[in-house]
């Protein structure tokens, strides 16, 4: 099922499968996120929480093909092994976020990707809800802007050796830290550990009236991010917050963020 020219052509490249050169990661990275939602019910944990032993075909076929997206685990899986497919330098990073360390208690939750091009060290990520990066991050020490948009890589040294925390920034809001990583190359079996505890997590959970939604969607210049009844518009660097109260609005946001149909009264 695994196609390289299917999965190009549905991410809105048009032509040959490319060379790995850093304009065309850029190009895939972008592209892919306004494509492609970041869509937690598109994790399927309606046959028991699979982190680690997935179908990859059956994950490219609905997440990619029919448009339902998901989550760093089929995202960022697929995207890694699209990477591999052209020629790129890619592997495995895993990353904590404060929400994950709060309910799992383990630093390696996350899965992203790190791609060398050109012996420079480039962050990869089409798997995060947001707001995060729209283009690759250069592993460096300078500030970096993309759409109105500040990101920093801090290091930090603790007992675990050298983590770096990912930080961003709007025009009026202050640095927060998006995940915490280390540079350390990750095989598929680490992330086993989360897995069990995931399953464990998902058993116990309770129903509730749209305080477990989590989905995304990524625009030209910014993203759009519904947590529960939260959701955060960004828009060239530029936040707005606010609470979803009415049902039926939030049943037309959901399906505007997973679909890629602007709503104007929630999204613009």
């Amino acid at each position: 099922m695994f196609d390289v020219d299917a999965y190009l052509q549905r991410i809105g490249w048009a032509g040959q499968a490319p060379g790995p050169d850093l304009d065309t990661l850029r190009t895939l990275h972008k592209q892919h996120l306004m494509t492609l939602p970041y869509n937690v019910e598109g994790q399927g944990f309606a046959n028991g929480v699979h982190l680690v032993d997935v179908d990859e075909d059956e994950v490219f076929r609905a997440g990619i093909m029919e448009g339902l997206g998901g989550t760093c685990f089929q995202l960022n899986r697929l995207f890694f092994r699209l990477l591999s497919e052209l020629g790129y330098e890619v592997s495995l990073l895993a990353a904590s976020t404060a929400e994950g360390r709060e309910n799992f208690g383990t630093e390696i939750e996350h899965m992203f990707i790190r791609a060398v091009v050109d012996g420079e060290q480039w962050l990869v990520d089409v798997g995060y809800p947001g707001p995060s990066y729209l283009e690759p991050l250069r592993v460096s020490d300078e500030v970096q802007t993309q759409y109105g948009c500040q990101y920093r890589l801090v290091r930090k040294d603790d007992e675990g050796g050298e983590a770096i925390a990912l930080q961003r920034r709007g025009r009026v809001t202050r640095w927060g830290t998006v995940y915490t990583f280390r540079l350390q190359a990750r095989q598929w079996h680490d992330w086993k550990e989360l897995e069990d505890r995931a399953r464990a997590h998902h058993a116990t959970a309770a129903p509730d009236d749209g305080q477990g939604t989590l989905c995304g969607r990524t625009f030209a210049d910014g993203q759009a991010v519904l947590k529960g009844r939260r959701l955060l518009v960004v828009r060239d660097g530029r936040e707005r917050v606010r609470t979803v109260v009415d049902d039926a609005e939030h049943r037309r946001l959901v399906t505007a963020l997973l679909t890629g149909d602007p709503d104007p009264a929630g999204l613009a």
